[in-house]
């Protein structure tokens, strides 16, 4: 949370930054001509942005407030303050601080719109969604083309599901000067939004516009596994099993570190196409690209057992346990395929239970934007709200120690 709470502050001060050097040509506060550069010459000003570096909000925000006042009170000051209070979680204490800059009269556009986006975030961390929505839409009325006011928007619409607002605010930023240095990004993120449109659609049970919406992700981004995955679905729950099986393997040749996704799918289908070699066949080619994926090679050894090929499982087992010894699923097959070579199946039942919610065992997947855990893969991060940012943390197999 420290580091969180340092990057945010630190955003927060770019912001007021940035806004100061706006306002560098504005000189006439209430009635006053007021030289802002006095501010930022102010020890108390220096010393508040030390301590603000050094993740000491406290100190930061009694040495500003000094600041402020040695300085005529300048807005800028009180900007970042106001943000820094909500940092700190002190939200009606932040909305106060902006709110009294609103009131301050002569308050050229970008001051309004500046100060109306920080009370926006206020808004947001203090849960009051109604009133965020309308302090970003003014600061877009004032200001069309803040990028700011856009992506808190767009989280907004999306922590409420509102995906076609969510979709058109996206859009927008998109289309910003400048942006289409971001372009992979803004498809990756508009494919998303996308595929939540699908599932929408899905819920409705109207099969054709999901499938155009899924179709239109992948289209966007080719990369997008959950809209692969849910075409297929789709075509499967249509009886189209060839066109189910096409859009799965897609996802496997856009994304083959995501391919263990569609195993459980690919290996029914395959059967009901008449083939069933092939997902033996697709493991083994997925091992021979990646000598690494223990993945594929878990799927093709649970294959085998099923055909009644322990033997040849439990060899393959091995070889995955030594890429991720770590891997709860591994441990749990392994003893299953052992029970069939007469082992007593009590004792490796209750292993196999003792040793389900193993959580250390679970290959945790990590957020690389927040660094929240989930046991599973989620497409976005319920803490941050980013998008396709989960990885999975692997600990790496333990190396033998040198022979003296």
């Amino acid at each position: 949370m420290g580091t969180l709470l340092l990057l945010a502050s630190l955003v927060a001060l770019l912001i007021g930054l940035a806004v100061g050097k706006a306002w560098e040509r504005y000189k006439l506060q209430d009635g006053i001509w007021v030289d802002r550069r006095r501010a930022r010459e102010s020890p108390h000003y220096m010393l508040g942005l030390n301590f603000l570096v050094a993740n000491q909000i406290d100190p930061a925000i009694a040495e500003l407030t000094k600041a402020a006042h040695a300085a005529g009170d300048p807005l800028e000051i009180h900007l970042i303050l106001g943000n820094l209070y909500r940092e700190k979680g002190q939200v009606g204490r932040a909305i106060q601080e902006h709110q009294s800059l609103l009131q301050r009269p002569n308050l050229r556009k970008l001051e309004h719109a500046n100060v109306l986006l920080c009370l926006g975030l206020d808004y947001r961390r203090g849960g009051f969604v109604d009133r965020a929505i309308e302090a970003f839409t003014e600061v877009l009325r004032l200001d069309p083309q803040n990028q700011y006011a856009l992506s808190n928007l767009e989280k907004l619409h999306e922590e409420q599901h509102q995906w076609h607002e969510a979709y058109a605010t996206r859009q927008k930023l998109a289309a910003l000067p400048g942006a289409s240095e971001e372009s992979p990004r803004h498809s990756e993120i508009l494919a998303f939004l996308e595929f939540e449109l699908g599932q929408d659609a899905l819920k409705r049970m109207d099969y054709a516009d999901a499938a155009r919406r899924f179709e239109a992700a992948i289209d966007l981004d080719a990369r997008n596994a959950p809209a692969h995955l849910s075409l297929g679905d789709v075509r499967f729950y249509e009886g189209k099993t060839a066109d189910a099986v096409s859009a799965w393997e897609r996802l496997i040749d856009a994304s083959p570190e995501r391919a263990y996704l569609a195993f459980s799918r690919l290996e029914g289908a395959y059967p009901k196409m008449s083939a069933p070699d092939r997902f033996p066949a697709l493991c083994e080619r997925l091992i021979t690209a990646n000598p690494q994926d223990w993945r594929a090679r878990l799927a093709l050894a649970r294959h085998l057992s099923a055909q009644g090929r322990p033997t040849d499982a439990i060899e393959l087992l091995f070889e995955a346990i030594g890429h991720n010894p770590h891997a709860l699923a591994l441990h749990q097959t392994i003893w299953q395929t052992l029970s069939t070579l007469n082992l007593p199946a009590d004792l490796v039942g209750r292993y196999i239970e003792l040793t389900r919610d193993a959580i250390f065992y679970l290959d945790p997947h990590i957020c690389v934007r927040c660094r929240y855990r989930s046991t599973e893969l989620l497409w976005q991060c319920p803490h941050c709200h980013e998008w396709n940012t989960f990885v999975e943390e692997r600990i790496a197999p333990a190396k033998q120690s040198a022979e003296v």
